[in-house]
């Protein structure tokens, strides 16, 4: 499956460009056609542009005008390229995800919901552990690839799951057949059930503190207003412990902030008058950043008729700069169940937050906060619940590398090494927009806790 990632001597697929938003993004510079690496301009008034450009072995025949110039000025600049095939390959299973889920969601939207267990949603979560799977074993080599996610495949394979299980093989035929438009090779020949099962029981890793391993989250909140509404695909890097990357797919994420005070159904008319192009969309996006970059990336799904072209248009993304908590946006939790609601309304009061909250699932708050779009995100769990690493994971790294912090309410890092769930999570979760946030948000989660009743 044919990119070939020149100092990484592997094969890999096929990237390819990214769009434009807010003052927290920065547009990139799209790089040669086919290449896994990112070609850059960051300008400033007082500062020459810095380049940083690769070329693969498979686009040394290609040059552009830019590229010469730059090369005959500054030479080449290299990015740290340990993760670039994994981030690569990450980005674009992630995009064929979210396009199976756009696929489901626009064709079966007035399906019966009546049958939670063959519900579009449904069909939707085991399809997309299916394509990534595929993806990562087909991309990466099956014997490096170990993925933890929710829900064992045996469920799957039940007698009273077959109709569920042809579901899932047709949506998973129909999207492997879309396969080149993301640069990547379609099998010769369609999966039947057994193959289909063969690759969804490969994410059966428990995680751990040593070796590496892939955590996948599909479709995170609930899921029947989540595939109606917001939405998100995950998938993140984990190795000896420590999350080296990470992308979030989605799917109707607002490309305007006052857009998320509307339902999905409105955004979804606003796209059909107004059909969305690379350069300007109303929804849907990937966001992606590996560690130690110091960056964080976003760009658009892909759209109908158009092959993926690494960056996709990509631009760089970044905390806000606010500080003082009065100003704060703080990301208000949808779902009820796992969340101390009552206690975060209260941190807010307390602190004089005065502005409206937004209102987003759980890993849409990492991406809300990554795109400047808000600057607190609090998850304070009922006793009893457990947080999972895959609702966690390429949230985490993502706001890291924009600028921000996640933390545990003490203050200490997440521990992904500890198995499927974060273990020993000091009373619940924060991610702020930078360290000054962070600190005041801490002070003021000790001083409220006591008179909780969490």
């Amino acid at each position: 499956m044919p990119l070939y990632c020149s100092s990484l001597g592997a094969n890999i697929p096929r990237i390819l460009g990214l769009g434009r938003r807010s003052e927290n993004y920065t547009l990139s510079h799209i790089t040669t056609a086919g290449s896994c690496f990112l070609s850059l301009h960051h300008k400033s008034p007082n500062t020459l542009p810095t380049h940083i450009a690769f070329v693969s072995k498979f686009d040394q025949s290609f040059s552009s005008p830019v590229m010469e110039e730059d090369r005959k000025m500054f030479g080449h600049v290299s990015e740290p390229e340990e993760y670039c095939k994994e981030l690569d390959v990450a980005v674009r299973a992630v995009q064929m995800a979210c396009f199976l889920c756009q696929k489901l969601q626009d064709t079966l939207v007035s399906m019966s919901r009546s049958n939670h267990h063959n519900s579009p949603a449904t069909v939707a979560g085991w399809s997309v552990k299916a394509i990534v799977s595929w993806i990562l074993f087909e991309c990466l080599g099956g014997e490096n690839v170990s993925i933890v996610t929710e829900e064992d495949v045996q469920t799957l394979s039940n007698t009273n799951a077959v109709k569920l299980l042809e579901a899932v093989v047709k949506t998973v035929n129909e999207c492997l057949a879309e396969a080149p438009r993301f640069g990547v090779e379609e099998p010769k020949s369609a999966l039947g059930t057994s193959e289909a099962l063969e690759i969804i029981s490969r994410c059966d890793s428990v995680g751990g503190p040593s070796g590496r391993f892939w955590a996948l989250g599909c479709l995170d909140g609930t899921m029947e207003s989540a595939f109606g509404d917001q939405y998100t695909i995950t998938l993140a890097l984990i190795e000896d412990g420590e999350v080296v990357l990470g992308v979030l797919g989605c799917p109707n994420y607002p490309m305007r902030k006052d857009w998320f005070s509307y339902h999905h159904s409105y955004l979804r008319m606003i796209s059909k008058l107004i059909p969305p192009t690379s350069e300007t969309w109303n929804k849907g996006c990937a966001i992606y950043a590996k560690r130690g970059s110091g960056k964080a990336w976003i760009q658009p799904l892909l759209h109908v008729n158009k092959k993926f072209v690494w960056p996709n248009h990509a631009k760089q993304v970044s905390v806000s700069s606010i500080d003082n908590l009065a100003l704060a946006t703080f990301c208000q939790p949808v779902e009820k169940a796992n969340s101390g609601h009552s206690f975060t309304e209260g941190l807010v009061h307390s602190v004089g937050g005065s502005n409206q909250p937004l209102r987003v699932y759980v890993m849409m708050k990492y991406a809300a906060i990554a795109c400047g779009d808000a600057e607190v995100f609090m998850k304070f769990a009922r006793a009893g619940y457990k947080e999972k690493i895959w609702d966690h994971a390429a949230g985490a790294i993502i706001i890291q590398e924009a600028g921000g912090m996640v933390t545990d309410a003490r203050g200490q890092p997440l521990d992904f090494s500890k198995g499927l769930y974060l273990e020993r999570l000091d009373r619940g979760i924060v991610a702020c927009a930078g360290a000054t946030l962070h600190e005041k948000i801490i002070d003021a989660v000790d001083a409220s806790w006591v008179s909780s009743c969490l």
